[in-house]
C-alpha cells in the first residue's frame, strides 16, 4: 500500500453523492433560518476575501475597490471590515499602497490561475514574486492533469514547493470541486492538498466550472474534521464561486457550524471569495 492509500483509508467518504445531498438539506432546512440573524451576517462580513478578478481590471479599479474598504473602516464598529481584498498579482503592490484599514490581509490568485497549466518553475517564481510585492495570502489551484491521472507525486511535490516559495503567507488550495465531479475526487483531492501543506481548502475558482455547492463544501469540512482529530491541525476554508446572497452565505456558514462548529466560524478559518456578496448583506444591515 502506497502513503497516499494509506492516507485516504484514515478518512471515510461521508456518503454517496444522493446521501451527502440529503444530509445537507437537513442541515440548511433546520438551521439555515435561525442563522439568518443580523449578528451572522457581521460575522460573515468580516469573513468576506473581496475580490476582483477580471481581465479588464486595471491600478485604477483595483485603488477604487481598497478604498471602498478604507472607506468602510469604522463606519460600523460593530461591523469587521473585510477579511483580505483579492486580486491578480500584478495589483498586490497597487493594494499595498492603497490600503489604510487595519486586519485586512491582501490576497492574490497565482501559479498559473485558473488552469494551473503551466511549468511549476513559473509557478513557484509568480508565487515568490507575489509575496515580495506585498502578498499576505496565496490561491493557487491544484494540478487537475496530474490528479486524474493518479500522479499523486507530482502534485504533492508541486504544492510542497509552492508551499515553501510562500514563506509566511498562507497558502489556500483551489480543488476545483466543479471540475472533480464525484464525491470520490473531491474527497482525495482534499487529503492530499492537507497533507502537502494547504493552510485552507478552497472550492473553486469561479472560472470555466461549477463554483461552489453545500454538497462540496459538506464534504471538505467532513475531510477537515477528521484532519483535525488526526493531527490536531485546524485548516480553514474558503468558499468560492457563486456565493452572492446573503441567503448563499448563510447556507455555507451553517454547514461550516454544524460539521466543524463554533471555532471556526472566524475569518482564520472561514473565507467567502466573492465581489456582489458585499452589497447585500451591506443592504441588509442598513446604515
Amino acid at each position: 500500500m502506497d502513503k497516499y492509500q494509506e492516507a485516504f483509508n484514515k478518512f471515510d467518504i461521508p456518503g454517496t453523492a444522493g446521501e451527502i445531498e440529503k444530509r445537507c438539506n437537513e442541515l440548511v432546512t433546520k438551521h439555515s433560518k435561525e442563522n439568518f440573524t443580523p449578528e451572522v451576517l457581521k460575522t460573515i462580513h468580516g469573513c468576506i476575501d473581496l475580490t476582483s478578478l477580471t481581465s479588464i481590471d486595471t491600478k485604477e479599479t483595483i485603488w477604487q475597490l481598497t478604498d471602498r474598504v478604507n472607506d468602510y473602516e469604522g463606519a460600523r464598529p460593530d461591523v469587521p471590515n473585510v477579511a483580505a481584498i483579492c486580486t491578480y498579482p500584478l495589483f498586490v503592490d497597487t493594494v499595498k499602497q492603497a490600503l489604510t484599514a487595519q486586519d485586512v490581509k491582501i490576497a492574490t490568485v497565482a501559479a498559473g490561475f485558473p488552469s494551473s497549466q503551466t511549468f511549476t518553475e513559473v509557478k513557484v517564481v509568480e508565487v515568490a514574486l507575489a509575496v515580495m510585492a506585498g502578498a499576505d495570502e496565496i490561491d493557487v489551484v491544484i494540478n487537475l492533469g496530474y490528479f486524474l491521472e493518479e500522479n499523486y507525486d507530482d502534485l504533492s511535490e508541486e504544492l510542497q514547493e509552492i508551499k515553501d516559495s510562500c514563506r509566511e503567507a498562507k497558502l489556500k488550495v483551489i480543488l476545483e470541486t466543479g471540475a472533480l465531479s464525484t464525491p470520490e475526487n473531491i474527497h482525495k483531492a482534499a487529503i492530499i492538498a492537507l497533507y502537502s501543506g494547504a493552510d485552507f481548502l478552497k472550492t473553486s475558482t469561479g472560472k470555466g466550472y461549477p463554483g461552489a455547492t453545500p454538497e462540496t463544501v459538506y464534504i471538505l469540512c467532513q475531510v477537515l474534521k477528521k484532519y483535525h482529530s488526526i493531527t490536531g491541525k485546524k485548516i480553514g476554508i474558503k468558499v468560492s464561486g457563486g456565493v452572492k446572497t446573503a441567503e448563499d452565505a448563510v447556507v455555507y456558514y451553517t454547514i461550516v457550524k454544524e460539521v466543524l462548529g463554533k471555532e471556526w466560524l472566524n475569518k482564520d478559518l472561514f473565507r467567502i471569495g466573492a465581489s456582489g456578496l458585499l452589497n447585500d448583506i451591506e443592504t441588509r444591515l442598513g446604515k
